[in-house]
């Protein structure tokens, strides 16, 4: 697609009517691996509540009568009785791990958390600490079903998402109804939704009027009325009347197929803290088997009366205590929630790396079009010139415009009110950052910015004209100008008094606009700096200046409306787009789509990844502080196995309870 930039603004100057090309840019940030490490629960499957606790069940009804009835078993011939009831509770509760540890034992890969509580439980056996073997395993499994819990209760937020992935479309055929796959409908096809379905494509309504529930796709509660001519996206639920829609996507190429997509993809993208835990847990597994190694076998060459049963029974504690499933589980496990709670909210973040650099975040950028204002225009003023009226003047607009699907073009479109034929528009070209030429009628007309006028060298008398502005002349003419009138957004204000509240140190302002705009606009929300009359590559190097003073550890956050602000998106080390169902660019470039179009969620994002890193922090904290004191209670013979399986597994739950916070 051709890169079109047409300008919306007087004042000497291009403003943001701006149409970005539509491209694969190459991305930024990095994009991490997606890294398997083997604490191996597969979540991918439908977690199932009932069919966790019956193995559970299973495994205590053994070994509680064996706790309970101990000695009674241990002194039965060979202790048959005690193993008759410990080895299948041990093998029934720990058959997953020691199935992993096998595995990766074949791969060369053997330092993880399941070979030690391989070789510790295994240990425990051989000494004849049956029950204890038995309570590792089983309170592990107990940890990973809160686990599972967890993780469950973190992708039902991300499920309402997905479930507003359509079945079915009902499509007129040989004059029957008929409900087709999505993907089989083409662009142009006339589609019907009911009351009660979900829209299945994108799409503009050509009969009937309706109200549509968006809050799977939003957030939002209250539902949006749509009208004739109106874009619907698929996801949408029709609530009331029946509507007829023209499609105009195909459904991979729908806002909801990329977004689905992105949700699906969001964790291959870890944050640096997932990372450092992954490649901690490799160094500190090997470390740990060769001190507990070391444990057991010189005390009892160097001690006297120092017995290799003992030392051994404390290396196997050390070996429990040591295992890092706390960390391992709980980490990842906050990320995910904080993503899942974020999507709750409307907000779409496309990997845990990118709330660990919010955390960053000191500078706050923002477009201005549909940005922080409304982004729904209207015709408020036609001013024709030179012996022009006013309805030549708006024919001629509409007609230089007929190409353009921004909502400016669209706004004087739908003021002119007619059809337009396009075979009366001729040799069309887009300058970018500056507006349009095109032949209607034979005659050569121009339309854009006060920027234009002057690079054509057309005669006008004023360049300081307030507002949104679109300037035409006719064959070198000046023909006079239309006023386009916008509004700003009901929560813009707050948006950047929450953001100064919360320690951002500097908000500012870029658009194409002119002085006198832009300075308004930055004065009535409390904006601290703002730059005005910038074509989209001045956008991209004015981020530059942002991120090279933002300091050695600030961060710099672009929201962009996604329609002419894609390479600014792409270049900060935050990009988040606005409004991002409507446009494909968003989805594609950004990393955080705002699906609301409320500039509050942006500090609300903040708060979601400050309070994420908050959690993470805590269990990392708390995790690793637990088990140094329970290592040394284990070296030193005061920490039996009971204490051991705490320190690990009873770490691991209060982590994992702790990391779902993440969710509210």
């Amino acid at each position: 697609m051709k890169q079109k930039v047409h300008s919306e603004s007087s004042g000497c100057c291009n403003c943001e009517h701006d149409h970005h090309e539509n491209h694969n840019h190459a991305h930024n940030h990095n994009h991490d691996e997606n890294h398997n490490h083997d604490h191996n629960h597969d979540h991918g499957g439908e977690f199932n509540l009932k069919n966790e606790i019956l193995p559970l069940v299973a495994i205590l009804s053994l070994y509680a009568p064996g706790v309970i009835f101990e000695n009674q078993l241990h002194n039965t011939l060979y202790s048959i009785g005690e193993y008759l009831l410990f080895i299948p509770a041990y093998l029934l509760s720990g058959w997953s791990v020691l199935k992993t540890a096998g595995r990766n034992i074949l791969r060369g890969r053997v330092f993880d958390e399941t070979f030690l509580m391989t070789v510790a439980t295994l240990g425990a056996i051989a000494i004849h600490k049956l029950p204890e073997a038995v309570g590792v395993m089983l309170f592990y499994k107990i940890g990973e079903l809160f686990q599972d819990i967890a993780v469950s209760r973190s992708r039902n937020s991300i499920k309402a998402l997905l479930e507003v992935r359509p079945d079915y479309a009902n499509i007129q055929i040989e004059g029957e109804l008929k409900k087709v796959s999505p993907e089989t409908v083409n662009i142009g096809d006339i589609i019907i939704v009911k009351p009660g379905e979900k829209i299945p494509l994108d799409g503009e309504i050509i009969e009937g009027n309706s109200q549509v529930d968006t809050s799977a796709l939003t957030g939002e509660s209250v539902p949006r009325t749509v009208r004739l001519g109106e874009t619907v996206l698929a996801g949408m639920i029709n609530k009331m009347g029946v509507i007829s829609i023209r499609v105009t996507k195909l459904f991979d190429e729908s806002s909801i197929a990329k977004i689905v997509d992105l949700v699906q993809n969001a964790k291959s993208k870890k944050a640096e803290t997932e990372k450092f835990i992954t490649k901690f847990a490799r160094y500190y597994t090997p470390i740990v088997v060769f001190t507990s190694l070391a444990v057991a076998i010189l005390p009892p060459l160097f001690i006297s009366g120092a017995t290799s049963t003992e030392w051994i029974y404390r290396a196997l504690i050390l070996l429990v205590i040591s295992c890092p499933c706390g960390l391992v589980i709980s980490i990842p496990l906050g990320y995910f929630g904080g993503v899942g709670g974020a999507a709750r909210r409307g907000i779409l973040v496309k990997g845990s790396t990118f709330l660990d650099t919010l955390n960053a975040i000191n500078t706050v950028v923002f477009d201005k079009t549909g940005t922080l204002t409304q982004g729904v225009f209207k015709v408020a003023k036609i001013m024709p010139l030179n012996g022009y009226d006013e309805q030549e003047l708006l024919q001629l607009a509409a007609k230089v415009e007929s190409h353009s699907n921004h909502p400016i073009a669209q706004s004087i479109r739908n003021a002119y009110g007619e059809k337009i034929d396009a075979s009366e528009v001729r040799d069309y070209e887009e300058i970018a950052g500056y507006g349009i030429r095109a032949k209607v009628e034979n005659r050569v007309v121009i339309a854009g910015s006060d920027r234009l006028l002057h690079r054509e060298k057309i005669s006008h008398d004023n360049c300081q004209l307030e507002g949104t502005v679109i300037h035409l002349a006719v064959d070198d003419v000046y023909a006079g100008y239309i006023v386009i009138s916008d509004e700003l957004k009901e929560d813009a204000r707050l948006a950047i008094q929450t953001l100064k509240r919360m320690g951002v140190e500097r908000t500012v302002m870029l658009t194409g606009d002119n002085q006198a705009i832009a300075s308004r606009i930055a004065q009535q929300l409390g904006i601290d700096s703002y730059e005005a009359e910038l074509l989209p590559e001045e956008k991209v190097n004015a981020i530059e200046k942002l991120i090279s003073t933002a300091g050695k550890h600030g961060k710099v956050a672009f929201i962009g409306d996604g329609i002419n602000d894609a390479p600014v998106i792409a270049r900060a080390d935050v990009g988040m787009a606005m409004g991002g169902l409507g446009s494909d660019a968003a989805i594609e470039t950004a990393d955080i789509v705002i699906m609301t179009d409320a500039p509050l969620k942006v500090a609300e994002a903040i708060q979601i990844a400050r309070k994420t890193r908050k959690i993470v922090w805590q269990n990392i904290g708390f995790a690793l502080a637990i088990k140094a004191v329970f290592i040394a209670l284990g070296i030193l013979g005061i920490a039996t196995m009971w204490e051991a399986v705490f320190a690990d597994v009873g770490v691991a739950i209060l982590a994992i309870l702790n990391a779902t916070r993440a969710m509210k």
